[in-house]
């Protein structure tokens, strides 16, 4: 007979910024990856409006997991309980509950209890489970007291847009070029390097080197791939100088008259680096023009050759 080891834990965070942008951002779960530096995806199953059940993918203690949550959305009292649906091993279950509570017009307590039980019990499964959810934990928190804290000036820092070019040929290969992000140096001119490696089928890890107007940058990140969908969703884990945080999917729409390709980014802007990037004088406005038009141009020309290699295959044939 197996045995569990079962353990409880309690965090506390003072947040300088109202209640409601508090709780709005536990909220909308989907966007976590954008607001917390652990949680790589999040895809939302089903939603009622106050239940919902979330897939997530998020790295705990180094390691990608991911895993289905339950969760249950009370805005009248601020409250989010939750419960993992099937849990990542070794967790054999993890629940609790966030509660958000205001301290002041412009100051709130947030607390955090949750419960977990590691199957087996074994030493090393245990030690990990500890680790790993106490340091998510810990950065999350750090994570959202650093954004809410923001809360004034999100509207200038946060930046999403999006670019797409039309295909006259096959998904499947527009998805496959998209897919094959190691195959990338050598056809798309700016990407110089990539190091890649599946944890689990179409979920990737990448280290990707690129040529940018401002020298070399080495950028990682995590892809999730849904290839019934046309969908690669993806994360950096270590974005390049202006960003603190960067999130997109690349979509492969088809059609009766052949393919629409699309490259969605959100991104927040990391103020500090701004005059040091671009200049002294340079301000958030600056950031967003540059950020919107490198990217915009980086994805455009892989979009580039995701076309070419799908139209010259059906040439071709």
């Amino acid at each position: 007979m197996s045995a569990e080891h079962a353990a409880r834990a309690t965090y506390k965070v003072r947040v300088a910024a109202p209640a409601g942008v508090v709780y709005g951002l536990l909220a909308d779960a989907v966007k976590w990856p954008l607001y917390f530096s652990p949680n790589a995806h999040v895809e939302r199953l089903e939603f009622d409006g106050e239940r919902e059940r979330l897939r997530m993918w998020t790295l705990m203690d180094g390691r990608l997991k991911s895993w289905i949550s339950w969760r249950h959305l009370d805005p009248l009292e601020r409250r989010v309980e939750f419960r993992q649906e099937l849990p990542a091993s070794p967790l054999g279950s993890m629940g609790g509950t966030l509660t958000v509570r205001p301290r002041g017009r412009d100051e709130t307590e947030l607390e955090v209890l949750y419960d977990f039980s590691v199957t087996g019990g074994l030493p090393d499964d245990v030690a990990w489970a500890e680790r790993a959810t106490d340091g998510a934990s810990r950065t999350q928190l750090a994570d959202l007291k650093a954004f809410a804290e923001r809360w004034t000036r999100l509207d200038e820092l946060v930046l999403s847009f999006e670019d797409s070019v039309r295909v006259t040929g096959p998904p499947e290969l527009v998805y496959d070029f998209l897919y094959r992000a190691g195959d990338w140096p050598g056809q798309v001119p700016h990407v110089t390097r990539v190091d890649l490696t599946e944890d689990a089928p179409g979920v990737q890890r990448m280290t990707m080197e690129t040529l940018t107007g401002h020298g070399p940058h080495t950028t990682g990140g995590v892809r999730i791939s849904f290839p019934h969908a046309g969908r690669i969703v993806y994360k950096e884990t270590t974005p390049p100088p202006l960003l603190e945080a960067h999130t997109g999917e690349w979509v492969v729409v088809p059609d009766e008259t052949g393919v629409t390709v699309i490259a969605q980014h959100n991104v927040v802007l990391r103020e500090a680096d701004v005059a040091a990037v671009l200049g002294e004088g340079a301000g958030l406005a600056d950031a967003r023009r540059h950020v919107r038009e490198s990217l915009g141009r980086s994805s455009l020309e892989l979009l580039a050759r995701a076309k070419e290699h799908a139209e010259s295959a059906v040439r071709m044939l």
